[in-house]
């Protein structure tokens, strides 16, 4: 594979051209990463916060209101849950419950919690849990 970076002519927008004989997943994975977003606008109250997206920790959707938490934060997104989602890299997020998508960069532990659950460990000290439906997808993830 042979990599070429150019600067742009003064003016001119950043651009990737990606040139490839067969899509393969490390393609699909730096396209998803070209994709997704820098930063999240979250909020706290009336005032509105960039948050690198690396420095998310999980969002969960309660009572129909987004909260986004960081390592000792937590916001309110205007997104629905699954906007998020869509927006995020899905080599770093992992949809764990209906209400939840966690970042997997910030899992540090994961061990079964009884009914077919388990239990992640963020580094934090946080602890989500991981709905039964989510399971196989988390143990694909992680190689379990």
């Amino acid at each position: 594979m042979r990599i070429i970076i150019q600067d742009p002519a003064p003016g001119d927008e950043d651009t990737v051209t990606i040139s490839v004989k067969n899509m393969t997943e490390n393609v699909m994975r730096a396209i998803n990463l070209l994709k997704s977003p820098e930063n999240l606008t979250v909020y706290i109250d009336d005032e509105s916060y960039m948050l690198p997206v690396g420095s998310v920790f999980y969002a969960e959707s309660v009572d129909l209101k987004t909260f986004v938490y960081a390592e000792k934060s937590v916001y309110r997104s205007r997104l629905k849950l699954y906007e998020i989602e869509e927006l995020l890299s899905k080599d770093d997020f992992l949809r764990i419950s209906r209400q939840a998508i966690a970042n997997v960069r910030k899992i540090i532990s994961v061990s079964p919690a009884g009914s077919s659950r388990f239990l992640a460990t963020l580094s934090n000290g946080e602890k989500v849990i991981i709905s039964r439906q989510y399971v196989p997808a988390l143990k694909e993830r992680f190689g379990l």
